[in-house]
C-alpha cells in the first residue's frame, strides 16, 4: 500500500450499535469497568489523562490478569496538548543471552512458545512509570494506591480469566508451583466471580511505595526511585534469580531462562512522534 496517498474518507453509518458518548469534563474507557472507574476517579480528583491511564493500567493487572501483567509489554499512543501524537514503546527486546547458539546448545531449533526462554525484557511497568514522570502530575504513591487496594482486598475474577487459569491448572500444579500458589485455590482453578487477592503483588507495591517515600517529597525523584527498584533493585533481582531455575516449557523440556540483571537495567523506554514514524515507513518502502 502506498501510504503517501491519502485514503478516501468514508462517513460513518448513522446507525450506532452502541450509544454515542459525549461530555465536557472527561471520559475513560478500558475493557473492564473497574479500571475505567479508577481512571474516571483520578480525573475527578484533579489528575490529568496521564495520571488516570497509569492508575488504570496498574489496576488492569488485577482486573484482567490473563491479558495484562507487570511482566508484559505496553505500547501507547499519546497526544499531548500542543504537540504531535507520539508512540510510547514499552516493548522490551530479547535478552542479551537469547542467541541462536545458546538455544541450539539446548537442542532447540525454535523458541518454545511459553516459559522464560520465550520471554522478552518486560517493558510494561517502566513504560507506565515513564508516562507518569514525563506527562503526569500525580505522585507515584497516589497512582499506585488503587492497584494496592484491589491487590489486598481482592477483585472478582472475570470468566475469561477463570477459563485461562483452568486451561493451565495442571501445568501450574505439576511444574510451576509459584504460579499454582498465586492462581489456584485448593489446587483448583477458581470459578468466575471468585474474589482473587494478590498478597505478593500487594507487598511488591508497598515496597515500591516505600522506596519512593525514602527519597523525600520530590515527585520526579520518587518516580525515579520506584523505577530503580524495578530495574536494578529487589524486583530485578527476583526476576533474574527466578529464571535461573529450570522449569517446564511448552515443548515439554525443562530449561532455565536467559533474562539477566543487565537486560533489566539497560532497558529504556522509547518515544517517537507518529509523523516521524510514518515518514520512516514511507522511506523504507
Amino acid at each position: 500500500m502506498n501510504i503517501s496517498r491519502p485514503l478516501p474518507f468514508t462517513p460513518p453509518s448513522a446507525h450506532l450499535n452502541r450509544p454515542l458518548l459525549t461530555g465536557s469534563f472527561g471520559m475513560a474507557a478500558t475493557t473492564h469497568w473497574i479500571p475505567s472507574a479508577v481512571a474516571q476517579a483520578v480525573l475527578e480528583r484533579g489528575g490529568n489523562a496521564y495520571d488516570a491511564v497509569v492508575a488504570a493500567g496498574f489496576v488492569m493487572h488485577l482486573a484482567e490478569p490473563h491479558l495484562n501483567g507487570p511482566g508484559g509489554d505496553m505500547v501507547g499512543l499519546i497526544s499531548p496538548a500542543g504537540d504531535s501524537t507520539r508512540v510510547v514503546v514499552g516493548q522490551g527486546p530479547a535478552p542479551g543471552r537469547a542467541t541462536i547458539k545458546h538455544y541450539r546448545s539446548l537442542g532447540l531449533e525454535s523458541v518454545p512458545g511459553s516459559g522464560a526462554l520465550a520471554a522478552a525484557v518486560p517493558g510494561a511497568v517502566p513504560a507506565w512509570l515513564w508516562l507518569l514522570r514525563e506527562y503526569g502530575t500525580w505522585d507515584i504513591a497516589c497512582a499506585l494506591a488503587y492497584a494496592l487496594h484491589y491487590a489486598e482486598v481482592g477483585q472478582p475474577l472475570v470468566p475469561s480469566a477463570s477459563a485461562t487459569i483452568a486451561s493451565v491448572a495442571g501445568l501450574f500444579s505439576e511444574q510451576w508451583p509459584t504460579s499454582a500458589a498465586t492462581w489456584l485455590v485448593d489446587g483448583q482453578a477458581p470459578p468466575p466471580g471468585h474474589v482473587m487477592k494478590q498478597p505478593v503483588y500487594a507487598r511488591t507495591l508497598r515496597r515500591l511505595i516505600a522506596a519512593a517515600e525514602a527519597v523525600g517529597s520530590d515527585r520526579i525523584a520518587r518516580i525515579d526511585a520506584v523505577h530503580r527498584e524495578w530495574s536494578t533493585g529487589f524486583v530485578a533481582k527476583a526476576i533474574a534469580e527466578f529464571v535461573t531455575r529450570p522449569h517446564r516449557h511448552s515443548d515439554g523440556g525443562d530449561y532455565a531462562g536467559v533474562i539477566g540483571p543487565a537486560d533489566l537495567a539497560g532497558f529504556e523506554i522509547g518515544s517517537t512522534k507518529l509523523a516521524a514514524l510514518a515518514m520512516k515507513a514511507q522511506t523504507n518502502r
